[in-house]
């Protein structure tokens, strides 16, 4: 299997501080203020809803495609909340929203597929304990 690598280097104080975090083709700052609060710049739980909406996406299109369903399109959106635990910052919660196009395929089925997508992709069984709500539906 494929090993991957990821840095992030911080300058400075938590609140005055910078950093930049690279992997593969990207690098990007993130500070404080792009973290806790609104500002220019990334922050690792942005990273964390790409990594987890495109690991969801390919794992579904895995299913789909391991029961000959030919997805066309499979687009998810992961909104991370992080908030407070025991006085200290947390991921609480992780919303998922897929929008689908799979020919052939009715909603029921289709449920059931996002729902061992959900429970099964990589990313997600990081996040044992943690809230993970679906939202999917198939699109024309």
């Amino acid at each position: 299997m494929a090993i991957r690598h990821a840095t992030a280097k911080w300058d400075g104080t938590l609140k005055d501080g910078n950093g930049v975090m690279k992997f593969g083709d990207y690098e990007g700052p993130f500070t404080f203020v792009s973290r806790f609060e609104e500002g220019k710049g990334t922050n690792p739980e942005e990273l964390v809803g790409a990594a987890h909406a495109g690991c969801y996406s390919m794992f579904l299109s895995a299913l789909l495609s391991d029961d000959k369903l030919n997805p066309t399109s499979i687009e998810t959106t992961a909104t991370v909340h992080l908030g407070t635990v025991d006085g200290a910052p947390e991921i609480t919660q992780i919303d998922l929203e897929c929008k689908a196009k799979v020919a052939g395929l009715d909603e029921d089925t289709f449920l059931e597929y996002t729902e061992k997508a959900k429970k099964n992709c990589p990313i997600s069984k990081l996040f044992t304990g943690t809230e993970i709500n679906l939202s999917a539906m198939l699109v024309d």
